[in-house]
């Protein structure tokens, strides 16, 4: 925890910087245009929030405020995850109970971070393994994924991120999106005109496609649903999209 702070602190004098010269230039800008009154007024609060040794990221605000503030890139107002590196031995007897794991999880947790536990030696090992031995490694160890994958998936997480999958002849490709996304403006994200002249998309679930087998047995089982422009995307949908331009 004292380096987590040690560092946040750092961060922090380098957001006082940032803020003083986005201050400055707010009311060079504000002689011209008043408009910009407020905004060196909303800066000057989040100076003074960084000045009590706070970070950006509790910064107390409205949305309409938020939006101004995202504006700015400050370093301690971004999102955060804690990998909690111990030994082996600690590691196997249950981080759980480790005391220093527990202190930087409360932390995390007060500060609107996450932390996961991971075991850099544990992670070499893995690393030099094929996909079949990792497996049984991961299972001899009690383990579903490698400290890797879970830094990944809490990574997305973190930013309200998720995937869709596309498949075809030639490739099945994972894309990322933001959460909430609709599906024309997912559809977007392979090319343009997929959005442009969205009709439909066709989906299906993973979990229900690794059940099932094919695609073709999905269909037939009605598993595959067709979508229309407000369908909210879900994280591991299959999609095939339906578009004409």
């Amino acid at each position: 925890v004292r380096d987590i702070e040690t560092i946040n602190t750092e961060l922090i004098l380098s957001d006082i910087e940032l803020v003083e010269r986005r201050i400055e230039r707010a009311k060079k800008l504000a002689k011209g245009d008043k408009k910009f009154d407020a905004e060196a007024a909303l800066f000057e609060r989040l100076l003074a929030h960084l000045n009590d040794g706070l970070t950006a990221a509790s910064f107390p605000c409205t949305e309409d405020e938020k939006l101004v503030v995202s504006d700015c890139p400050t370093l301690s107002g971004k999102k955060v995850l804690y990998a909690a590196n111990m030994s082996e031995e600690d590691f196997a007897e249950g981080y759980e109970q480790n005391a220093r794991y527990i202190a930087v999880k409360e932390y995390a947790e007060a500060s609107g971070a996450a932390v996961i536990p991971v075991c850099a030696g544990i992670e070499q090992e893995i690393a030099e393994l094929d996909a079949e031995e990792r497996l049984m490694f991961l299972s001899e160890l009690g383990l579903e994924s490698s400290g890797l994958d879970r830094l990944i998936k809490c990574s997305y997480s973190l930013l309200g991120l998720i995937s869709y999958l596309t498949s075809g002849e030639d490739e099945c490709r994972a894309w990322t999106i933001t959460r909430g996304t609709k599906a024309p403006q997912a559809a977007g994200k392979i090319h343009t005109d997929f959005e442009r002249g969205f009709i439909r998309a066709e989906v299906i679930a993973f979990e229900d496609l690794k059940t099932i087998g094919t695609m073709a047995a999905a269909k037939a089982q009605g598993k595959v649903r067709s979508e229309g422009k407000e369908y909210i995307m879900k994280d591991g949908d299959i999609v095939n999209f339906l578009f004409n331009v």
